[in-house]
């Protein structure tokens, strides 16, 4: 058994994305200049350029309404992959494009794999594979231009989802997000037929509009036998006969507004012309291709069939537009090849549709048809509802109702009985997820049989579930959830818009349902299961804001489309948080060397820095949280800069008036970039910078304040004596530099350093909390290094060192003035 309206209108989306691009926009220009004069631009749209970040998505919506010819969309993007490249990217980095039609593409539910992925090159897309889903995806092309036609694509909604990366761990929260982002702009525009009457590419086909008439009900015709209480609706062509050349094609059209048990298509009164041809008219081929939504064509086409050996039965046709097209061959067959006495065959063309009455549906109009009313949640997101039956047999105020009392009491065959239910979905409500449920006190009895736009059956569904083992589990947009044999639950994922019809088969009707209870429950959610209440459901609209969808966020240890694919365990996550916490126990190494040196303002930052940071990433991982998120990231971030600029203000030896003064600066600044955007990759070189600058300054208040007694007058300069002076003053300042520091601690100082930039480049989204934990480590361990190179000198009342090179310098100082 196969989904047959899923493929049916997935095989046309496919066709499309891999036959109609940048090529076409070559051909026929001569056609397309003649047939501007039958086309107008319904929508255009132009999409701005937008950044993409890692594990970040875009939607884009386009509405195609039954009269439009084509939809162009040129794509252009800052990604450059070819195929080589493709094959070594993963998934969970990979910059995606995906289409689906009637509602948003969703790849994380794909099993898709790389090597099944068609490469784009820079122009165009480039292969013929076809992957048979109702969602397509592609790696993200450079450059891409895009025609699709309504013989193409079929007039309905079409979505685009653009996404850099896809997989489980797309919706995981992460404790850092880093990787390359890319950019995209798009121009999409849409072009429609001036009448209704012409249509195709460039609205040169005639289509003809069947004319309808209600009919007398009938008692014994087509598919079904003892028709009671039917409808029959006959529909014909304006013009009692149709005439055809070999080779000719006639398209019609008709829409069907109610739910029909079947449209039977049939050729009436098929005959050559002219009359006295000697041809026989048996050996025709009149052949009938259908299709839903848009223009069939013997490559392309929902049904088939010969009208001149048989009638064309459709059985449960979905509400919407139908087109037909009538194609004639083999008229110079019959006729020995000769064309000059038989230039045309002739028919009527008569349409039957066979529609129940309200409230009825199914074989002979005898199964129960509910239409399910919508009931909007209190307090709830967008569209979100559930959905109840009319009529007086539902009571109850719940979201759920009792199934039995609206149960069929009608078996066809003797064998079971069918109960339908209709529901529709609103329009801008593509994001969300259909759930349906049935909870009995006994074994369940029932089988389930969804389809979108038209009655289920056994043969013709979208999904279905029979039990635990024979569903549409290997449908990407099928989620069954905690069934049993007494529970049926599962979720339609992000449902497309339009009317939906629920079958319920209730198998071994015989037997009766009055000592059965069981629970029916079907509501429209924002994220399947509640994200597993490992998560949050989070809700935005489309790049063209018509569009409400939901999805989830989950939390640091899950991920998946419903949060339910557990990627860190318990124990790995017992593990990441030991890690990431502990590994500020490293900041007791600078706090107590900067403590028995006696700066006590360094010892305050440094042990502020290092509790910060543990509260911090014991939020961050999820095992307790002391203050609000935004506060305890502001906390880690400002004293971690604070601490880092101080360490480079530590090794001065300015007086406490003037490192007060710095380090007042210090706060203001380090604060500002703590507040506004904190991780910011570039604020690790901004505050090394900010560092080295406070250092130089105090060197220079150092500077000034010991050496202000040199002058350097022109006559110095002139003076051989002075300038040797000079020198030896300059040889004297590089020795006191040369003994100011402890060159092994300040060299391991640099190491550890080297380490913690490297660390901190090696960190991803995968292995964050190994190397964010290497990087407490080195980062405490550099500048406990610094604060040991330092060496201590005696100050004098005065406040200068008595350092014995620095006073040479003082006194010969103190001899030139």
């Amino acid at each position: 058994m196969a989904e047959n309206s899923i493929l049916c209108s997935a095989s046309s989306l496919i066709l499309s994305l891999f036959t109609l691009f940048s090529c076409l926009f070559g051909h026929g220009n001569s056609i397309e200049q003649l047939a501007g004069y039958n086309t107008f631009t319904i929508s255009s749209f132009k999409y701005p350029e937008t950044q993409i970040r890692p594990f970040d998505m875009r939607y884009i919506r386009v509405d195609l309404p039954p009269w439009f010819s084509s939809m162009s969309i040129a794509l252009k993007s800052s990604v450059n992959l070819d195929i080589k490249s493709v094959e070594k990217v993963p998934k969970s980095a990979l910059p995606m494009i995906c289409f689906r039609e009637g509602s948003l593409p969703l790849p994380d539910v794909s099993n898709t794999s790389l090597g099944e992925l068609v490469a784009l090159s820079n122009s165009a897309f480039d292969g013929t594979q076809v992957l048979q889903n109702s969602e397509q995806c592609y790696p993200v092309p450079r450059n891409m231009t895009m025609k699709l036609t309504n013989e193409q694509i079929s007039a309905r909604v079409l979505y685009f989802g653009l996404f850099n990366g896809v997989g489980p761990t797309r919706t995981q929260s992460k404790m850092i997000v880093r990787g390359p982002s890319y950019s995209f702009a798009a121009n999409i525009s849409v072009e429609g037929c001036i009448t209704s009457s012409m249509q195709g590419q460039y609205c040169n086909q005639t289509v003809e509009l069947l004319s309808c008439g209600l009919s007398r009900n009938n008692s014994g015709n087509g598919s079904a036998s003892g028709f009671f209480n039917q409808s029959m609706l006959s529909c014909r062509n304006n013009f009692e006969t149709s005439c055809l050349g070999d080779e000719e094609m006639k398209i019609y059209t008709l829409e069907i507004l109610r739910v029909a048990e079947f449209l039977t298509i049939s050729a009436e009164n098929v005959r050559l012309r002219p009359v006295n041809n000697s041809g026989n008219s048996s050996g025709i081929d009149l052949m009938c291709f259908v299709r839903y939504g848009a223009m069939p064509s013997a490559t392309l086409h929902d049904f088939s069939g010969n009208l001149n050996k048989s009638p064309l039965v459709i059985n449960s046709p979905k509400v919407g537009q139908w087109y037909i097209s009538i194609l004639a061959l083999n008229l110079s067959k019959e006729t020995g090849g000769s064309q000059s006495n038989v230039s045309k065959v002739c028919y009527s063309l008569e349409l039957q549709e066979l529609e129940c009455p309200l409230g009825k549906a199914g074989p002979n109009c005898l199964s129960e048809r509910y239409m399910l009313q919508t009931v909007l949640r209190k307090d709830s997101t967008p569209f979100e509802s559930y959905f109840l039956p009319y009529g007086e047999k539902v009571m109850s105020d719940a979201a759920n109702f009792l199934l039995e009392p609206l149960l069929s009491n009608y078996s066809f065959g003797g064998l079971d009985t069918w109960t339908y239910f209709i529901l529709d979905i609103p329009h801008g409500a593509a994001g969300g997820n259909l759930h349906i449920r049935l909870t009995s006190d006994r074994k369940l009895n029932y089988e389930i049989y969804v389809r979108n736009g038209g009655l289920p059956s056994l043969v013709n569904w979208d999904y279905y579930y029979v039990n635990k083992t024979s569903n549409s589990h290997g449908s990407m947009f099928f989620a069954l959830y905690s069934s049993s044999e007494e529970k049926a639950d599962f979720y339609i994922l992000y449902v497309s818009e339009g009317t939906w019809n629920i079958a319920l088969r209730n198998l071994n009707s015989t037997d009766g349902t009055s000592n059965r209870q069981t629970t029916m429950s079907v509501s429209l959610e924002r994220c399947p299961k509640r994200c597993s209440y490992h998560g949050d459901c989070k809700s935005a609209l489309d790049a063209s804001g018509l569009t409400s969808y939901s999805f989830c966020a989950c939390d640091r240890t899950h991920g998946g489309f419903d949060c339910s694919i557990e990627i860190v365990s318990h124990q790995g996550h017992i593990w990441q948080s030991i890690a990431l916490i502990a590994s500020n126990a490293a900041a007791v190494l600078p706090a107590f060397w900067a403590l028995r040196q006696k700066a006590f303002a360094e010892w305050v930052i440094y042990t502020s820095s290092g509790i910060s940071s543990g509260l911090y990433h014991a939020c961050d991982v999820g095992t307790w949280c002391a203050l609000s998120f935004g506060v305890l990231q502001f906390f880690d971030f400002w004293l971690s800069f604070l601490a880092v600029v101080s360490t480079f203000v530590y090794l001065t030896t300015i007086g406490e008036v003037y490192k007060r003064a710095i380090h007042t600066v210090v706060a203001i600044l380090t604060a500002l970039m703590a507040i506004t955007k904190a991780t910011r990759p570039s604020n690790v070189i901004l505050v090394m910078a900010i560092g080295a600058l406070a250092l130089l300054v105090g060197w220079l208040i150092e500077f000034s304040t010991k050496y202000r007694s040199l002058s350097f007058s022109m006559d110095l300069c002139l003076n051989s004596l002075e300038r040797r002076r000079i020198r030896e003053w300059v040889n004297s300042l590089v020795k006191t530099i040369m003994k100011r520091f402890r060159w092994g601690f300040l060299l391991a100082g640099f190491i550890a350093l080297a380490m913690a930039a490297i660390s901190r480049d090696l960190e991803n989204s995968q292995n964050y909390w190994i190397w964010h934990s290497v990087w407490h480590v080195t980062i405490y361990t550099s500048s406990f290094f610094f604060l040991c190179s330092k060496v201590i000198t005696i100050n004098s009342g005065n406040g200068r060192p008595t350092d014995a090179n620095y006073q040479l310098t003082r006194q010969d100082s103190l001899s030139r003035g």
